[in-house]
């Protein structure tokens, strides 16, 4: 059942959605198009369809905010078994290369590999994936039987962490940065350790300051609508982005930031060292007016005492 919205009603904020396995990523946002009755509505950071976890998912004028919460850092768990590698590095893959060790690696052989793949590296993404090479996407290469050579990209894993062993399975956790390709990091590992691996299930527990456990299913949020009481799943704009400094304007300098027109106000301190470039000044701050809305997010001049509107959200 389609919500029929109260006349007047303003639907902008964030979904915490626990997707199941099967679905995609953009069939997940068009159900939930479908429940909440809104159109504007997209996902923060895609998942597989055969992974399962947190999707964040931005209604109305939240979909504006991927700068900030698409790139957010990711956790995950999951299990990678040995002995089996795929073209999709995943389960739902054609089987490219098969082994049966006399004896599986020891635990301690699986730490040490994984701990090469913690921290600052270069990740080179599946042959089936979304990324784009000269203007299409690398399963579009894959697809037709094409070897294309793309350029690896920059990514960080801060943890990645063994759970159990038990030959071939290997149960893990990674935290890592926005971007980073959990199925490579299976399919590397197999490399390294010499008998190939596949990702073979995959959960995402966080995003961010975000967690799976906070999260509603696509069943729970229809229920809901059917008793329209959707807004207490829904995370408002003023309570998003909490680790970026908030600043309360006056009435009359909410009107000129609605406008896209500079303000002069006093930076709160917490904005210094977050400088995202060397002309940017500091981090980027939460304005908020009188009456507790969001109006935009904007960066202080070098001055220190003027705020340039970057983001308008009224």
């Amino acid at each position: 059942m389609a919500l029929r919205r109260p006349a007047g009603l303003t639907m902008d904020g964030l979904l915490l959605v626990h997707k199941p396995e099967g679905p995609t990523s953009h069939d997940v946002v068009a159900r939930v198009r479908r429940i909440v009755g809104f159109s504007r509505v997209g996902h923060f950071g895609t998942l597989d369809p055969f992974a399962s976890g947190l999707l964040l998912v931005g209604v109305g004028k939240a979909t504006r905010l991927f700068p900030f919460l698409g790139t957010a850092e990711k956790s995950y768990e999951g299990r990678i078994r040995l002995g089996v590698a795929t073209d999709t590095y995943d389960r739902t893959g054609a089987v490219t290369a098969e082994t049966s060790p006399p004896s599986w690696p020891a635990i301690e052989a699986v730490r040490q590999a994984m701990n090469r793949f913690v921290g600052a590296f270069l990740q080179s993404p599946p042959p089936f994936s979304a990324k784009k090479f000269r203007g299409r996407r690398l399963y579009d290469y894959a697809r037709r039987g094409t070897e294309v050579a793309p350029s690896p990209c920059p990514v960080k894993v801060r943890a990645f962490v063994l759970k159990s062993y038990s030959p071939p399975d290997i149960e893990f956790e990674v935290n890592c940065s926005s971007g980073t390709y959990v199925r490579s990091l299976a399919h590397d590992l197999g490399e390294a350790l010499g008998c190939g691996a596949h990702l073979a299930s995959l959960v995402r527990t966080a995003v961010g300051t975000y967690r799976l456990a906070d999260a509603r299913s696509l069943e729970d949020l229809a229920a809901l609508a059917e008793d329209r009481r959707w807004p207490e799943a829904l995370l408002p704009l003023a309570e998003l982005l909490p680790h970026l400094p908030k600043l309360v304007l006056s009435a009359r300098d909410a009107d000129r930031v609605k406008n896209g027109r500079l303000v002069t106000a006093s930076v709160p301190a917490e904005t210094a060292g977050e400088a995202d470039g060397p002309s940017s000044g500091a981090g980027p701050v939460r304005l908020f007016a009188p009456d507790g809305r969001l109006v935009a997010l904007a960066r202080p001049l070098p001055d220190g005492t003027t705020l340039a509107p970057f983001l308008v959200l009224v």
